[in-house]
């Protein structure tokens, strides 16, 4: 597990926890109970809230820890700006990597499924004890360093999810050469299509 900091933002949002898990078999069901935790009420809707108080996403579209950070840092800015789309600082991390505006495509695409088998699951929190712990007992998988995040990392896929920037912008906006050929170019490298989506996260609230 890494931890990120930033002392820069409220002492309850300064402190990031990020893992990342392989061979995950609970996708499933963990994805089920992110759902159910939203409706239970009372005590136990409040343990359960907090057992799944993470963002859940899917590895596979993930391309750096730059990509990560990004993401993350562009949501906790959000919350403290008081310009959340989202419900959470985490759900709003999964809608800053999406490259629609669509938190419901956001989850679909990013979000945990019966066919994810690599999760990253982050925690924003303050300085916090317990929380590998917590992340353990709620994903079903092998923790594993984030030096292997690139072996982990569906290239095309990333390059397919990269389309839909154009298609959400072109009807606004003129497309960006270097998005028409990350489309149009098989053999770019991973260094540049990873380029190329860390700025697509960094552009997104400016462009939203």
């Amino acid at each position: 597990m890494e931890t990120i900091s930033f002392p820069h933002f409220s002492p309850d949002r300064s402190t990031v926890h990020a893992a990342l898990y392989t061979n995950v078999t609970n996708g499933a069901a963990l994805r089920k109970r992110i759902i159910d935790a939203a409706v239970i009420e009372g005590e136990d809707g409040e343990r359960e809230r907090d057992a799944v108080n993470f963002a859940f996403i899917d590895a596979r579209l993930i391309t750096s820890r730059l990509h990560l950070q990004t993401a993350i840092y562009q949501a906790i800015l959000a919350e403290a700006q008081g310009a959340l789309r989202t419900r959470t600082v985490h759900s709003e991390v999964i809608w800053a990597l999406n490259p629609t505006n669509n938190i419901t495509e956001a989850l679909r695409r990013y979000g945990v499924s019966e066919k994810t088998t690599a999760v990253i699951v982050v925690r924003i929190d303050g300085p916090e004890e317990g929380v590998e712990e917590k992340i353990a007992a709620a994903v079903a998988g092998t923790l594993t360093p984030f030096t292997e995040l690139d072996t982990v990392t569906d290239w095309a896929a990333v390059k397919k999810a990269s389309a839909a920037f154009n298609d959400a912008r072109r009807a606004t906006y003129a497309t960006p050469p270097q998005y028409n050929k990350l489309n149009n170019d098989p053999d770019a490298s991973k260094a540049r299509i990873d380029n190329i989506v860390v700025s697509m996260v960094a552009m997104k609230s400016v462009m939203s």
